[in-house]
């Protein structure tokens, strides 16, 4: 019996020492836009069993956009949301929304305009008097004002209309519009789709551009209440991000596994792309850097008029990456 006891009681402070967020947890998760290749890694820690180690059951959600993440996030629908640092600038400074950033995935920017090769639309200048469609809650168009000042287009000369998502791609090759909001990440996915014709990129970086663009965000409120479980998240997606990055094809191959839809090819080709997004020489893989977050609220600021200044601190949250 006394055993029995000290067995009972050891239990029992090994239960107390375990941290709330270790206990399993359902939690919603908002990707950015729909379900796609780009986020395979997510899936690589979902399949692999990473999620779960850290005591996370995952929902995933299906995003419209980064300024539809940033609002399921701040309404509760999701916990943790995957979005735009762009689009949060405006969220924070106009609509005093309280989300920040916890870790970059995106660490240059993704934003592009695509269009076909023949359109007749070879350098940024041929963007004007053109019709361009996204999505309602895109990025892309949000950040277009700073990409026109940059490669010296007239951004009143161009418009944009609004369409499904899974549309863009059938709107682009039919030539019913000029050209598409796409990450750069997507171009393997629009390539497949508009072939045998071909694409032309107006990547938003290749106009000097630096800022950052989708990370993992969560509200004020979760990063103060249940800090450990978001640092598990993390901790679980950036083990996933490291394995679909040393092997896409596998990565491919799990996402096809959850989203039939989704080729394994596509999906391995979207995540070779991330790559060259994330993977930053000489910084860890997620971190952030505080400088770059001022550079990206400086790109913002210049483009679109803000009600109330913002800075870094109110962008982001150190000490979520390890």
């Amino acid at each position: 019996m006394r055993l029995f006891a000290r067995l009972v009681g050891a239990l029992l402070l090994a239960a107390a020492a375990v941290p709330p967020s270790v206990h399993a947890a359902e939690v919603n998760f908002t990707t950015d836009f729909g379900f796609y290749g780009r986020q395979s890694y997510f899936y690589v820690a979902y399949d692999k069993g990473y999620y779960k180690q850290e005591g996370i059951e995952l929902n995933f959600l299906r995003g419209q956009g980064s300024i539809d993440a940033i609002k399921k996030v701040a309404s509760g629908a999701a916990k943790i949301g995957f979005a735009d640092a762009g689009a949060l600038v405006l969220a924070r400074g106009n609509d005093g929304i309280p989300v920040k950033l916890l870790a970059i995935v995106y660490a240059s920017p993704p934003h592009a305009v695509f269009a076909l090769a023949d359109s007749g639309i070879k350098m940024p200048k041929d963007l004007e008097g053109k019709t361009l469609a996204d999505s309602a809650f895109s990025a892309i168009p949000l950040v277009f004002n700073a990409y026109a000042q940059a490669a010296g287009i007239d951004a009143k000369k161009v418009k944009w209309i609004t369409a499904e998502v899974s549309s863009l791609p059938s709107l682009l090759a039919t030539g019913r519009v000029d050209g598409i909001g796409q990450f750069t990440v997507g171009e393997p996915l629009l390539a497949d789709a508009v072939k045998p014709k071909k694409l032309v990129r107006f990547a938003y970086k290749d106009a000097g551009l630096d800022y950052y663009g989708n990370g993992i965000v969560a509200t004020e409120q979760t990063i103060k209440e249940d800090p450990q479980l978001l640092k598990g998240f993390i901790r679980a997606t950036l083990k996933g991000m490291r394995d679909a990055f040393a092997d896409p094809a596998a990565a491919g191959a799990i996402m096809h596994k959850y989203h039939k839809e989704i080729s394994a090819e596509v999906a391995a080709g979207e995540t070779v792309k991330v790559r060259e997004l994330a993977v930053v020489t000489g910084r860890p893989l997620g971190a952030i850097d505080e400088s770059h977050i001022e550079r990206t609220i400086a790109v913002m600021q210049k483009a679109y008029p803000i009600k109330h200044p913002v800075k870094a601190q109110d962008m982001y949250v150190p000490g979520f990456v390890e």
